[in-house]
């Protein structure tokens, strides 16, 4: 089941991709399933119930539609650092025996085809290709044979980051959620579609069409199940909750010289599977 969050004109709706291009309702048309998080809130069923509704739902035309983030304001964003150790290697950190988790907030997100928006405060705008983790089921201490069972389905994640801003303190967390600078999307794919735990897809990240990154998910050095159970022991995890599960190797910031993200470009991360998430990059208006 592949799943699209949409907004045409002012109104919000669902749709899912089809051998005939995208099928789906506005809220505000009879028979609008609701939301995706308010789908996996209700379980499998209801997820299945709705995929089939929306599939003999009218066809949309693309060029009228904008995408959102498959789900707009998760109740949780946890991402993941250093969990691939080409990415480590590059980074001034030796690789940790325990995953990297800090937060992302929702203001930070934006969907497939919208603009990432460079703060005028500063130059260093870096891409970080990502494959992100849908939570479907609650749970906590979660065990590792169990947590594929609270999967729901996938997506593209370009945690882009600020990086004078991510090294000013110990703590990541400000570099990490400038608004508009998390793209996140297309599509949710649901875990049944891939292999389990999402394992030995391509990622890759091209930036105006030049590969930067390019590696497999079975290099992450803390899996998907790996990151839920342990993440489980500290955090009850919740329907819609996004665990972002790293980037490896080739960011901007280690290479010589350093590549950020200008106004102007435009930034892909391509898994396989999952498609293409795609955003221009924008500069940030400063205020009057």
């Amino acid at each position: 089941m592949r799943f699209v969050h949409f907004v045409q004109g002012t109104t919000k709706g669902l749709a899912v991709e089809t051998d005939s291009g995208l099928r789906g309702l506005t809220e505000n048309l009879p028979g609008y399933p609701g939301s995706l998080l308010t789908l996996l809130g209700r379980g499998q069923e209801a997820l299945r119930e709705a995929h089939q509704q929306l599939s003999q739902a009218p066809q949309l035309d693309t060029s009228r539609i904008r995408y959102l983030p498959p789900i707009e304001r998760p109740g949780k964003i946890v991402c993941v650092g250093l969990n691939y150790a080409d990415h480590t290697k590059e980074s001034p950190y030796e690789q940790p025996s325990y995953p990297t988790f800090f937060p992302r907030f929702a203001t930070s997100l934006v969907g497939h085809g919208e603009a990432i928006v460079r703060p005028h405060v500063s130059e260093q705008l870096d891409y970080e290709g990502e494959l992100a983790v849908i939570i479907g089921r609650h749970g906590r201490h979660i065990p590792q044979d169990q947590a594929l069972e609270h999967v729901a389905g996938y997506a593209i994640f370009n945690e882009a980051s600020v990086r004078d801003y991510q090294f000013k303190s110990p703590q990541w967390t400000i570099g990490k959620n400038f608004d508009a600078t998390g793209a996140f999307g297309p599509t949710f794919v649901s875990a049944d579609e891939l292999p389990p735990g999402a394992r030995g897809l391509t990622l890759t990240t091209r930036l105006n069409g030049k590969i930067e990154q390019q590696a497999n998910t079975a290099d992450m050095v803390f899996d998907v199940p790996q990151l839920i159970s342990v993440l489980s022991e500290a955090v009850t995890l919740e329907p819609g909750d996004v665990i972002v599960t790293g980037t490896p190797a080739g960011i901007g910031w280690a290479r010589r010289p350093m590549l950020f993200m200008q106004p102007g470009d435009v930034c892909t991360v391509e898994i396989e599977g999952l498609g293409t998430l795609s955003n221009p990059i924008v500069a940030e208006t400063p205020p009057a």
